[in-house]
């Protein structure tokens, strides 16, 4: 077994590694880019080096800068993780050609399954079912237009050497087909150096099932059951369970050895998985393969009691598989869910921010927290914005998402908008419950999953009032602390103390009105009042409203005051005067950047008129693509930036009128 191993990533697969290699006996070294001097990752090493700025370009992805790493600091292997270099196949021939195990398949296998296209050939050569497509190395518009129109609609365009869902776009009709190209190029070339597509028919109700499969140095390859993955957003998973629901024994057999009979075919070493899709009818045909660990690996290891970290360095350091296939037992049910810093609400637009407060679930055997960030970390604009990964395990689908929906009731994070209230309402969904699964789920049942939430704004809004009232009934000194006047509320002598709270909630003021008798308050909002009682310990607040009584957790930072009320968070801005009118700082007919990024194209010219719903400016940011679209018809005045600029959150783009009625 390896002495030393050094991880080529970062966030919480870097901590992951590190968990399982430390069990082992193994030291661990980190390395960092400027923006992680001081993550999760860095902190958990036996020692850690700087790569360089926040950039990916400039560091995680300066495979030959982390190999030199690995020699100075006589590390004997590197673990890719996921992402970044993991599947690049120059960086493992780079670290044999050093000396250096690269923790993860042979350069073939890499190469083989790196191109989509290629592996799509590979694997009809050896007999796996494919879907009908094109997949060849003819890359004009002209040929790649012709194979649109053989294939049928609706279709799917995919980037050859992508992943991640970036680079894909559905077609739906032939007249969609030249813009959807256009930008699926474009984002494949920006996320992988290479715009190489391919076309496939799209399944309108398939599942998204996977298997993992695992194979040693000694000829031993096995199967380790299957996880079902069909609930997505820009084709990116947002819940996984392991075993997939209504899955037969005889199908996990059959794909589980299709899955096996693909990884022979590229003589596989290592943890690998191949991807599926699955139609209505049971068949299934042959997606790609991951030639790496999988973000969604921890529900099969809840399932199967392996440590599928632990089996890599094995299978690295030249040992056995250390179960056959008949030794591998399926027990319960579990499922992972990715909670993100974004934005469901508007179109999933990745977040950035501090992690002002942060409380996770207690860790136990049901349930698990993977994530490589702390309370007051930072969520960047240059990495990936997913926080954690939440796993649970029961004996029984139905128990598993019980658990499920408490443990998203007790993961409490403010700071960021996060999905956390989406992925309760996914998971609490009849047809979520029902097992109604298909890659389409978050499409088909868009009105129930955004639908306004039954919210207790007023409920929170007297919370948050009862809150700042006891934060502020701390005395500033022990020697002091009989003192009224070291009081901060409304104490006042041979009066009724009252105070006068001026709060904003979604841009609108409201003000409490509260009066301080001796055993509770009494609480003026809009026109009604209410008797509360409360006591405040640490961040739980235990309150009674009325004949209602309830704890709550509440958190502040500077002048915001989040309450959470189950999976609901409440933000509310704490202004110590009577605010009578609100800033806006919208600019009235402009079209804002949505956040940080770079301008990838401009097809609005100044003085042009355009239609509603026509793309004016795209931009990129954390990987993904996004389009400014007009909001009306109307006149473009001007256009602020040209490609290749790097634009600020909230960046005028485009001065734009509407049109006139």
């Amino acid at each position: 077994m390896f002495r030393k191993i050094l991880i080529a990533n970062r966030g919480e697969i870097a901590c992951r590694v590190i968990d399982t290699a430390h069990k082992l006996g193994i030291r661990c070294v980190a390395v960092y880019s400027e923006a992680d001097a001081n993550a999760r990752h860095v902190r958990m090493a036996d020692e850690a080096y700087l790569l360089g700025p926040a950039p990916s370009k400039d560091s995680y992805l300066r495979g030959d800068k982390i190999i030199d790493i690995a020699k100075q600091s006589g590390a004997q292997a590197i673990h890719p993780g996921y992402g970044f270099l993991s599947e690049n196949e120059d960086f493992a021939k780079a670290c044999s050609d050093a000396g250096v195990v690269f923790i993860g398949p042979p350069v073939g296998a890499i190469t083989a399954m790196g191109s989509k296209s290629a592996a799509k050939k590979i694997m009809a050569d050896a007999g796996v079912p494919l879907v009908p497509g094109y997949h060849g190395d003819d890359q004009s518009d002209e040929k790649l237009s012709s194979e649109s129109v053989n294939i049928g609609y609706p279709q799917l365009l995919k980037a050859a050497y992508g992943g991640g869902g970036k680079g894909m776009r559905v077609v739906w009709k032939k007249e969609e087909f030249s813009d959807a190209l256009a930008g699926a190029r474009r984002e494949a070339k920006a996320g992988f150096g290479n715009d190489k597509m391919l076309i496939e028919r799209y399944l309108t109700k398939p599942r998204h099932i996977e298997i993992q499969v695992f194979c040693d140095n000694h000829g031993n390859a096995v199967y380790l059951a299957e996880r079902d993955c069909s609930i997505q957003r820009r084709h990116q998973k947002v819940i996984e369970e392991a075993p997939a629901p209504h899955f037969s024994n005889e199908q996990r057999k059959a794909m589980g050895e299709a899955a096996v009979k693909a990884a022979k075919a590229i003589d596989y070493r290592g943890a690998g998985t191949v991807e599926f899709l699955f139609d209505e009818d049971g068949s299934f045909y042959f997606m790609e393969m991951n030639t790496r660990l999988q973000v969604e690996h921890p529900v099969t290891e809840m399932i199967t009691g392996q440590d599928l970290v632990k089996w890599q360095l094995l299978v690295a350091a030249g040992e056995h598989l250390p179960l056959s296939q008949h030794e591998v037992q399926i027990d319960g049910h579990a499922i992972e869910v990715r909670v993100y810093a974004e934005d469901p609400n508007n179109d999933f637009l990745p977040q950035t921010g501090k992690l002002t407060y942060l409380r996770q679930p207690e860790a136990s055997r049901h349930v698990r927290v993977d994530t490589g960030v702390v309370e007051n970390d930072e969520v960047s604009p240059y990495y990936d914005p997913m926080i954690a990964k939440l796993i649970v395990w029961d004996e029984s689908r139905d128990r598993a998402i019980a658990r499920m929906l408490r443990a998203l009731d007790d993961y409490r994070i403010a700071g960021v908008t996060t999905n956390l209230s989406f992925l309760t309402s996914l998971t609490e969904h009849p047809a979520f419950k029902a097992a109604e699964l298909d890659t389409n789920f978050i499409n088909q049942h868009q009105v129930d999953l955004f639908a306004p939430a039954s919210k207790e704004d007023n409920q929170a809004l007297v919370l948050a009032a009862l809150f700042i009232l006891e934060q502020q009934k701390a005395p500033v000194t022990a020697n002091t602390s009989l003192s009224p006047w070291q009081y901060s509320h409304g104490w006042r002598l041979n009066e009724t103390p009252t105070v006068l709270l001026n709060l904003i909630h979604d841009d609108k003021a409201e003000q409490l009105i509260v009066r301080e008798q001796q055993q509770h308050y009494l609480v003026e909002l809009q026109g009604q009042q209410i008797c509360c009682q409360a006591q405040l310990n640490g961040d739980e607040l235990s309150a009674t409203l009325g004949d209602h009584k309830t704890k709550v957790r509440v958190s502040r930072y500077q002048d915001t005051i989040s309450v959470f009320i189950k999976h609901h968070r409440y933000d509310f801005i704490y202004r110590t005067e009577v605010t009578t009118e609100l800033d806006s700082s919208e600019h009235a007919g402009s079209l804002t950047a949505p956040m940080n990024g770079t301008i990838v194209a401009v097809m609005a010219k100044a003085g042009a008129n355009v239609k509603a719903g026509e793309t004016l400016v795209v931009m990129e940011a954390m990987k993904m693509e996004y389009s400014i679209k007009a909001p009306t018809d109307g006149v473009v005045n001007e256009v602020f930036y040209s490609a290749g600029d790097l634009v600020k959150d909230g960046a005028e783009l485009v001065d734009f009128s509407a049109e006139e009625a």
